[in-house]
C-alpha cells in the first residue's frame, strides 16, 4: 500500500488493476474558492471524487476558529463511506501540482486512522506530463457508479494542539512552532488573506514550497530529512508544532516530515487565521530573510 506518495504511473497501474481504490480530487484556489470545482468539471482523473476544501475538507467557521477549521470527523467519515471507502481501500489524493491541498486531505484520512492514503506526486501536472487520460464525465458526483463503503474510523494517526496549548508553552524553549507560510507572510511584510500580518511569537519559518523540486514533486527522503533536521534544531519531535495560515500547508510540511522519517509532529489546525482573531494573543513581526 501507498502511505505517503504515489507516482502517476503507479496510480495508473492501480486503476488498470481494478483494485479497491478511491481517488480524491482536492484542487482549490484560496482566492477563487470555486476554481477547483470548475477545473474538476473541465477535466479530472476518471472516477475521481471532488472534495471541496471549504465544504468537505473543512468544518463550520465561527469567525474565531480559523479559515479552514477541521471538519466534523464523523461527518467526513460518512462522506467517505458514501463514495466507497473501506478500511482496506487505497486512497489517492491529488491537486493541481504542489500538493498543498492534497496534503490536507491526506492528513484528514490519517486523522480517521486510515493509513493507506497517498498524495499524487507532482499532482495533475505530473499526470498530464505522463500523457495519461483525463475525463470530463462528472456522473461520479451523483454516486451512480459507486458502492457504499463500510469504513470504520480508528484512532487518529496524528497529533493536534490548540491555541491554548501554544499559549501555555509560548515561552518554553523546548517547544518549536514551525510556520509553513511564505517568508513575506511569516514576517508580516504582507498579508493578502488574514486581517493581521505577522506570526506567532518564537515561531520559525519553513516555507512549504521548500519541500519540492522545480517540477513540484517532493524532494528525496534524504534531502528532506537533512533540511528538516536543521529546522527542528535540538527540539524533540514531541515538542514540534506545525502551523500555517489556516491548517492547510502545515499538512504539507507534516507530509514532508513523514517522508523524511520524522513523523510525529503536531498540527495547530486553526493556525494564524485563528491565532490572530483574538486580540489577547501576542503577534510578532520580523524582517524578511
Amino acid at each position: 500500500m501507498y502511505t505517503t506518495l504515489i507516482t502517476a504511473n503507479e496510480l495508473n497501474a492501480l486503476i488498470n488493476a481494478s483494485k479497491d481504490l478511491l481517488i480524491l480530487d482536492a484542487r482549490h484556489d484560496l482566492m477563487n474558492t470555486e476554481a477547483g470545482a470548475t477545473a474538476y468539471a473541465h477535466a479530472h482523473i476518471a472516477n475521481a471524487h471532488f472534495m471541496h476544501m471549504d465544504t468537505d475538507l473543512s468544518g463550520e467557521k465561527t469567525g474565531t476558529n480559523g479559515r479552514h477549521p477541521l471538519p466534523d470527523m464523523a461527518v467526513f467519515s460518512d462522506k467517505l463511506r458514501t463514495i466507497g471507502l473501506n478500511n482496506d481501500t487505497q486512497v489517492v489524493v491529488y491537486d493541481e501540482h504542489n500538493g498543498m491541498m492534497a496534503a490536507r486531505a491526506w492528513w484528514l484520512l490519517r486523522h480517521l486512522g486510515h493509513k493507506n492514503c497517498a498524495v499524487l506526486n507532482g499532482g495533475l501536472t505530473a499526470w498530464r506530463t505522463a500523457n495519461l487520460p483525463l475525463t470530463a464525465d462528472a456522473s461520479i458526483i451523483a454516486n451512480t457508479v459507486t458502492a457504499q463503503g463500510h469504513f470504520i474510523a480508528h484512532n487518529s494517526l496524528n497529533r493536534t494542539v490548540t491555541a491554548d496549548d501554544l499559549m501555555a508553552h509560548l515561552n518554553d524553549a523546548t517547544y518549536r512552532i514551525i510556520d509553513a507560510r511564505a517568508p513575506e507572510r511569516y514576517s508580516g511584510a504582507v498579508e493578502p488573506i488574514d486581517p493581521i500580518g505577522g506570526h506567532i511569537p518564537h515561531a520559525v519559518n519553513h516555507f512549504f514550497m521548500r519541500n519540492l523540486n522545480e517540477d513540484f514533486t517532493f524532494k528525496s527522503a534524504d534531502a528532506l530529512r537533512s533540511e528538516w533536521l536543521v529546522t527542528f534544531g535540538e527540539q524533540s519531535i514531541a515538542h514540534i508544532v506545525n502551523q500555517c495560515g489556516s491548517g492547510v500547508t502545515a499538512c504539507h510540511n507534516i507530509l514532508a516530515q513523514h517522508i523524511a522519517g520524522l513523523d510525529g509532529a503536531a498540527l495547530y489546525a486553526g493556525s494564524w487565521s485563528e491565532w490572530c482573531s483574538d486580540a489577547g494573543r501576542p503577534v510578532e513581526k520580523s524582517a524578511v530573510v
